[in-house]
Formats: C-alpha cells, sequence, structure tokens
C-alpha cells in the first residue's frame, strides 16, 4: 500500500492560527506572542477579530494579499486545548488539516530568531500537543518564535512555567516587536511564494542583533 503522506506546502494556507491564553492577565507574555502575530495580521491584512462561540475563538475571514480567502483565528479554550477550537475550525470551514499555519512560542530559539515549517512534532509544547492530537496529524505548517530557555535556579516545571507566563523585558520587548513585523512578512512571502521561499529568506535571520 503507498504511503501517501503529502507535505503541507501541497495544500494552500487557509486558517492562520495565533496560539496564546485568552484575558489582559496573560496580554503580553511570552506565551501570547502567537496571538500579538495574528493581532497584527487582522489589522494590516482588514480582517477583523470577533468571537466565534461555535470555534471557542476569536476570528476573522477575509481576503488575503493576493485575493484568496483567509480565516484568523485565536483559541479561547486556554494554551492545553487549543486543538479542540482549531478542530472545530476547520469543520466548519470544511478545511483540511494541511491547510492550517500556526504561530506560537519556543523556549529553544532565542529571542530574535523564528523558525518556519511544513510540518514536525510538538517538541514539548502543549498547545501543540493538543493541535497534533485533535488534527491526528503533524502535516501543517507552523512559524515558531524564539523566546529564550527559561532560568534554571528552581524546580524545572515551575521555571518554565514562570517562564512562559512572565513578561519580555524591555530589551526583549523592543526586539519581539521587531520580530512581530518579520514575522508577518514571512507570512505574507509564505503566501505569496510559498512556505519553503519563505523557509529560505527568514529562518536564519537574526533579528535585533
Amino acid at each position: 500500500m503507498t504511503n501517501l503522506t503529502p507535505t503541507s506546502e501541497a495544500i494552500p494556507i487557509s486558517l492562520i492560527v495565533g496560539l496564546g491564553n485568552p484575558g489582559p492577565k496573560y496580554a503580553g507574555t511570552r506565551h501570547n506572542i502567537g496571538f500579538e502575530v495574528v493581532d497584527q495580521l487582522s489589522k494590516r491584512w482588514a480582517i477583523p477579530l470577533r468571537e466565534e462561540r461555535r470555534f471557542q475563538a476569536e476570528y476573522g475571514g477575509g481576503l488575503g494579499i493576493k485575493g484568496q480567502k483567509l480565516h484568523l483565528l485565536k483559541p479561547l479554550t486556554y494554551m492545553n486545548r487549543s486543538g479542540q477550537s482549531i478542530r472545530a475550525a476547520l469543520d466548519w470551514l470544511k478545511l483540511p488539516p494541511g491547510a492550517v499555519l500556526v504561530i506560537y512560542d519556543d523556549m529553544d530559539l532565542p529571542v530574535g530568531r523564528l523558525r518556519l515549517r511544513l510540518s514536525g512534532s510538538a517538541g514539548g509544547h502543549n498547545g501543540m500537543k493538543s493541535i497534533i492530537a485533535h488534527l491526528k496529524t503533524q502535516e501543517f505548517c507552523r512559524l515558531r518564535i524564539g523566546i529564550g530557555a527559561a532560568r534554571k535556579n528552581t524546580g524545572a516545571d515551575h521555571a518554565v512555567v514562570s517562564h512562559v507566563l512572565g513578561s519580555f523585558s524591555q530589551a526583549e520587548r523592543q526586539t519581539m516587536d521587531e520580530v512581530v513585523d518579520v514575522a508577518v512578512r514571512s507570512l505574507e512571502k509564505s503566501l505569496t511564494d510559498g512556505v519553503e521561499k519563505a523557509m529560505s529568506l527568514y529562518n536564519g535571520m537574526e533579528i535585533g542583533t
């Protein structure tokens, strides 16, 4: 039997998802950088976001820079249950998992770096674990945004939670504002020229250095 596992690049990106936690308590934290990028896309592409209860998310639909239909999503399920929101959106919109691109924070990358990929594992990220479980595949695009590693002067679990739910320093915040702009450009390049082209341009970039 032939194993048919096409890459996400074969399916046009239609649903761009930013991960984070809802509410003002978490605004501006490292874990919410995916939300920030989608908010910027919403402004840049004039696609308003509104709460959509059937998706348990903030959602907006509109036209992308090539005139294609695009959907923006910010799950309001809290990070660890992000997958159920995306699954509901895909089912309602009648889109395959390969049409998804997920934006999320990554402690394995330093601040000022981002990494586009066509597919891959969760890498220990609870939001991505939930998404892979609900979509039953790892074959969807993702944009990982570096937030730096947690300090190791306390218990490992506590250090990770404190880090991802903490705010950026003033210097980091300046860099992250630039990172969000670069992330938007990388996504626009992905839509116009393909993810692999965007990967070649942006994956090696060191922002704010």
